[in-house]
């Protein structure tokens, strides 16, 4: 396997050299390319005494006997000749410039010419990773399909303590080997998958809904479809793009959800509910807006449509797979919601104060599996999670065809 290590401006470059070292310990070919800040905190030659390899750091370098210019496409070369792109650290600057397609020195140009793979570790100043910008740059990336890894958090180099340290390298290069590798497990199934919240209206203005993002499920049907599922994917409102490949359908209270899923029911072989449904609805909703007084208002809430339990007396021979997000009694809850809902699989997880989930960029989860096995996620990339929900769609299907 050959890997281009991109190595960014940063003081989190010193870490890229044991980046490399552990992937050429893994059997990767790695060819650096560092950014002209990059060569400010660490020198090519170390990472030519790790790789054995020529370390690139000019788009158009010269020979220093004659000055004449080496090829000017070697990006083009080197782009062709590789399977994965790994980009430690990836700085803000870097982020924007991918993002928004600037070539203006080896790296940038060399990323638009490649077509494999790409991993992106950023690390930076946490008011840099919060900003705006930089966090729609990261939503532009994760659409193309990039796997995103860390930031951690700690203590940074600029004295500050947040997210912005770079992953620890062997998650990088752990993350790196997936995608270079990856598995077409699951060609053949259709999979099913609802994601992101619904919107209940109170009037024509207003609405009951609740914190969910729909990272998860998009990330879900990110990993399905690049483990060579056809993916079906009913969203609520969401600001996230969805990946390229999935036949969207996109609704917004339960009920149209719940329409969607029955419509397509039949097709799929797997459902996933990542969606954080309502559970309330106002059956009643005036044709005005209601106008705010200094009175008390009290609202007449009706259930809304248990989706999950439908499909759970529906599913057939086909695998289902529920979320649970609570506060307290994580595993408790999750298996009897396995029991009650006839799930196969129930992803368990803890929200609020001290829990993980809900806009993040990651989350630490709990599978709770109708063969009576209990494994604990530790926290990691929302699609690293989607790849280890998605692990156990084979063995839990064998599982339940030896139980038959």
């Amino acid at each position: 396997m050959n890997v281009i290590l991109g190595v960014g401006g940063g003081i989190a470059a010193y870490k890229a050299a044991e980046l490399a070292r552990l992937l050429g310990e893994q059997g990767a070919r790695v060819q650096v390319v560092m950014t002209r800040a990059a060569r400010e905190f660490v020198k090519p030659l170390t990472f030519a005494a790790l790789t054995g390899r020529k370390v690139i750091t000019d788009l158009f370098p010269r020979h220093e006997s004659d000055g004449a210019l080496d090829s000017a496409i070697e990006h083009i070369s080197v782009a062709q000749e590789n399977d994965a792109l790994v980009v430690a650290p990836a700085t803000a600057d870097l982020l924007a410039k991918f993002a928004a397609g600037i070539a203006d020195d080896f790296l940038t140009t060399l990323y638009l010419a490649f077509t494999g793979p790409v991993v992106l570790a950023p690390a930076m100043n946490s008011n840099m990773w919060r900003h705006p910008a930089t966090q729609a740059n990261l939503e532009r990336l994760r659409a193309r399909g990039h796997t995103i890894v860390g930031p951690d958090e700690g203590e940074l180099a600029c004295g500050m303590t947040g997210p912005g340290r770079l992953a620890e390298p062997a998650r990088i290069a752990g993350a790196v080997m997936s995608v270079s590798a990856p598995r077409r497990d699951l060609e053949g199934e259709t999979v099913l998958v609802t994601a992101g919240p619904t919107e209940e209206p109170i009037d024509p203005v207003r609405f009951l809904s609740n914190r969910s993002s729909g990272k998860m499920g998009y990330a879900l049907a990110r990993r399905a479809l690049d483990r060579g599922a056809r993916v079906i994917l009913v969203s609520g409102p969401v600001h996230v793009p969805p990946p390229e490949g999935a036949e969207l359908v996109r609704v917004c209270t339960a009920a149209e959800m719940r329409e969607a899923v029955m419509e397509r029911l039949e097709e799929a072989t797997v459902i996933i509910k990542a969606a954080a449904v309502a559970d309330y609805h106002v059956p009643v909703v005036p044709e005005q807006k209601m106008k705010k007084t200094m009175t008390r208002l009290s609202l007449e809430l009706e259930p809304t449509p248990d989706i999950l339990a439908e499909v759970g007396r529906k599913k057939g021979d086909r695998l289902l797979i529920g979320f649970a997000a609570e506060t307290e009694n994580l595993v408790a809850e999750a298996r009897r919601k396995l029991r009650s809902k006839n799930c196969d699989m129930v992803v368990a997880n803890l929200v609020g104060p001290g829990g993980a989930g809900f806009g993040s960029d990651e989350n630490e989860v709990t599978l709770v599996l109708r063969t009576g096995e209990t494994i604990q996620v530790p926290k990691a990339s929302k699609l690293e999670i989607a790849d280890a929900i998605l692990d156990q769609v084979l063995p839990l299907r064998l599982a339940l065809h030896a139980a038959q």
